[in-house]
């Protein structure tokens, strides 16, 4: 490796070992919580309880499957920039930039629609809402970023482990209330007491589904940064996962089966609404309080999240180069805020759920092309390192495939806006990339980049060593 690219290499190193399976899994998990708490609920209003059931299912198994494609791909390719890395490698520089870019528009809107809803839950609580309170959470948790990789690691874990004995409190709370009946309290249109509103219901209920998982895909973000990224990161995001799916279940059964689900499907705040239904108002003030944590866990997260996709991107020469230096604590500064810059200013337009659907958008893009990029990767590199296998191989992640294509149009069902929208936003990406960015890419091709990277962390490893020796040698 020459030296200038070790020397550009040498300003652009994540702090490796920091991260065990287990803190992978609460990062999966944190990502996600907020999305029990509310939003996933709406989909009743869409499709009614057995519509929305039907639609919850479908997604489970999308990101199921698709979980299980990427941890066969992290545990493989182990880099920072999760499934851009992945689709660089199976589809060339064109393809990973696409895949980044759709991963980048959902991981930079959701954290300014979750600051909305952070805003509302404060205004709830305490009286105060707007741009301050945005602002103030944005500098607090960036700032916490800024001090290091460990240290935000562990205060998520926390926060979101309040969340999650907040939804299983409501669930014991909820479970003696529990009544089949409430589940079919509807009006039907067409004579269906489980499909009050038919199958396009269902269809449209898809994006509302998708938010009880929405962003567990951003665990391999952390690769880098894992102890032992081949065995680490696919069992923190198949973890994450079948954690998810049980909290699921807990609140898309229990909270409409206790309190109704006419009621549900309109409610701001379904936990809180369903306790406060079956006479629980002390524990739904508890709940209340901890939502909050639950939408803090996913806001601090996601901005994790979108600052390594960020500083790989930017590493590589697909973004401007300067926003992948990392600091001394070599946590990638510019990647952190920046973003979060662009972020708050989306934020003061108040259009949480539109930010939240074109994010949806993005995600279900950067599904459909990580999908295909595992069968692609199967069919081209059959010889590829492969410390994880997914169960079922390519039929599990054509599964996935499919089903993302189909959540996609979903979206287009719930909100046109949103749809066309990020339209453009994929389309002034696409300009950026073949009229700039493609012209200065860092390394040619996936291969090239990787190698890089292996040859500039053993260089600095073997400084390290000889610094040690030198300090032995001294005394």
């Amino acid at each position: 490796m020459s030296h200038t690219h070790q020397a550009y290499l040498a300003k652009r190193q994540l702090k490796r070992g920091t991260a065990g399976w287990i803190l992978l899994a609460g990062l999966g998990v944190s990502y996600v919580i907020s999305g029990d708490f509310a939003g996933w609920n709406f989909g009743i209003a869409q499709a009614g309880w057995g519509g929305f059931a039907i639609a919850a299912v479908l997604m489970a198994i999308m990101y199921f499957t698709l979980v299980l494609s990427l941890a066969e791909m992290s545990a493989a390719i182990p880099a920072a920039g999760g499934g851009y890395s992945f689709a660089r490698q199976a589809m060339g520089p064109a393809g990973g930039f696409m895949t980044g870019l759709a991963v980048l528009i959902e991981y930079a809107l959701a954290p300014a629609a979750i600051v909305i809803f952070i805003g509302s839950a404060v205004e709830a609580l305490i009286g105060i809402n707007g741009p301050w309170v945005y602002a103030a959470f944005y500098l607090v948790f960036i700032g916490i970023h800024l001090a290091g990789v460990g240290e935000a690691l562990k205060v998520m874990m926390v926060i979101s482990g309040l969340a999650v004995l907040a939804i299983v409190a409501t669930g014991v709370a909820l479970l003696p209330h529990f009544d089949s009946a409430n589940l079919v309290d509807m009006a039907s249109s067409n004579g269906s007491e489980w499909l009050p509103l038919g199958w396009y219901g269902v269809w449209a209920a898809l994006p509302f589904a998708m938010w009880l998982f929405l962003a567990v895909e951003g665990v391999p973000l952390a690769a880098e940064e894992a102890k032992d990224p081949a065995k680490d990161v696919p069992k923190g995001i198949i973890g994450a996962m079948i954690f998810l799916l049980f909290t699921a279940s807990l609140v898309v059964i229990l909270i409409p089966g206790a309190a109704g689900a006419q009621a549900m499907g309109d409610s701001a705040v379904p936990l809180v609404d369903a306790l406060n239904a079956v006479g629980a108002s002390q524990l739904a003030t508890f709940v209340n309080i901890l939502g909050l944590a639950g939408l803090i866990a996913s806001f601090f997260s996601i901005i994790y999240g979108y600052s390594r996709l960020v500083f790989a991107l930017s590493r590589a020469g697909y973004l401007p180069k300067a926003l992948s230096v990392t600091s001394a604590r070599k946590v990638p500064a510019r990647a952190l805020i920046v973003p979060g810059v662009l972020g708050f200013l989306a934020s003061l337009s108040g259009e949480g759920d539109l930010m939240l659907a074109m994010a949806v958008v993005g995600a279900t893009v950067s599904y459909a092309l990580m999908a295909l990029s595992h069968i692609l990767l199967r069919r081209k590199q059959p010889e590829l390192a492969r410390p994880y296998k997914t169960p079922g191989g390519v039929v599990t992640s054509a599964i996935a495939l499919i089903l993302s294509l189909v959540a996609m149009t979903g979206v287009y069902a719930f909100d046109p806006r949103a749809f066309w929208y990020t339209a453009i936003l994929f389309a002034i990406g696409a300009v950026y990339y073949f009229a700039y960015s493609q012209h200065h890419l860092v390394a040619n091709s996936a291969e090239e980049e990787f190698a890089m990277l292996a040859a500039a962390e053993a260089d600095l490893n073997n400084d390290d060593s000889d610094a040690v020796e030198g300090v032995t040698q001294t005394a």
